[in-house]
């Protein structure tokens, strides 16, 4: 294992947990991609394609678990750099199949590039507020199967995290309007024409 390697990209992790906390604080994290939290991504992710250039994906074999969870974190906030994330999407999809990842990192990834694609998810991983304001899954692909797909990679059953779900708090602003911006971010950066 490079030990060096995992401890770099832990901290990378931590940088970007340091500063989603510091926003939420203060309530400016859910005001649309906040410019703070975007560089530290942009960041993340060229050192992580630095280290993909290097060393291929950095999977367990390489940098133990928590140093392989850090990269799935980096390639998953990477929202700004739709082809870098689905190279990632790649990468681990082949990770995975060697089972030098688990399954679970390559499910959240490829719903996150989906649901950003405003395609159905097959996991159920990416929730958003409900008409009531609890959380629900954003669309699914195959809701019939979404329960069997989850147990297949390892991750609990939606209904309960669904049932273990807090609501979100009401945030300012006007929906519609926050839902537009976000629309034409998602244009502007590639996820979607």
């Amino acid at each position: 294992m490079n030990e060096p390697l995992a401890a770099e990209l832990i901290a990378l992790r931590e940088r970007d947990l340091t500063m989603r906390a510091e926003l939420a604080s203060d309530g400016s994290l859910f005001d649309g991609y906040h410019p703070r939290m975007e560089i530290v991504h942009r960041a993340n992710a060229a050192r992580l394609r630095e280290i993909i250039a290097e060393h291929g994906w950095p999977g367990t074999p390489l940098v133990g678990m928590r140093g392989a969870e850090a990269a799935f974190l980096i390639a998953q906030h990477a929202i700004s750099e739709p082809p870098f994330m689905r190279r990632c999407r790649e990468l681990l999809s082949v990770t995975v199949a060697a089972g030098a990842a688990p399954a679970w990192q390559l499910a959240y990834l490829d719903d996150r590039i989906n649901v950003s694609e405003d395609r159905p998810q097959r996991y159920g991983t990416q929730l958003r507020p409900g008409a009531d304001g609890r959380l629900e899954p954003c669309p699914l692909a195959e809701p019939e199967n979404v329960e069997r797909l989850r147990r297949d990679v390892g991750l609990p059953p939606l209904a309960e995290i669904l049932a273990k779900a807090q609501p979100d708090p009401p945030r300012p602003g006007d929906p519609a309007a926050k839902a537009a911006a976000e629309l034409e971010w998602r244009r502007k950066v590639g996820w979607i024409a």
